[in-house]
């Protein structure tokens, strides 16, 4: 059985409006640049997590930090998906299946780990999720170029 939009209960809302409701957690997961400098302000959350690619513009991210906002940015929130298609390549390459649960245990715990690693990182310099997810990113390209012998 499938559903379309119009087949549940309920009235249709403004996506403006939508933005405007009181919740705990928003989770813009379609457009880019959705929240922006001219709607940050109405935002009535307390995290943002990014499951779109970038619908946070720059001005409407520091607006948000300011004010309290815990945002788990696009580059962390939506990296499972990355995983998950790199453990399917794995799987390809090796031509050897893993069990779905094999699949969740790992993909959980590597985004849990993630996570963690991106949190702790915020927490040690003092800055939000986007910049400490940016801080471990380049660490890590660093650490892969110095192996390479790339970079002294």
């Amino acid at each position: 059985m499938s559903l379309t939009p119009n087949q549940f209960p309920g009235e249709e809302i403004d996506p403006a409006e939508l933005l405007r409701l009181k919740c705990d957690v928003l989770i813009p997961a379609a457009l880019g640049g959705v929240i922006n400098e001219k709607n940050a302000g109405d935002l009535r959350c307390e995290m943002l997590v990014e499951a779109a690619n970038q619908p946070t513009t720059i001005e409407a991210d520091k607006l948000l930090s300011d004010s309290g906002v815990v945002i788990v940015p696009d580059i962390l929130a939506n990296a499972g998906g990355v995983m998950g298609s790199y453990f399917e390549w794995t799987q390809n390459i090796q031509e050897f299946s893993w069990p779905i649960e094999k699949f969740r245990d790992e993909l959980d715990s590597r985004m849990a780990q993630s996570f963690s690693t991106v949190n702790k990182t915020a927490k040690k310099y003092g800055v939000n999720l986007r910049t400490a997810a940016m801080i471990v990113a380049v660490g890590r390209v660093a650490e892969a170029v110095s192996m390479r012998g790339a970079l002294v």
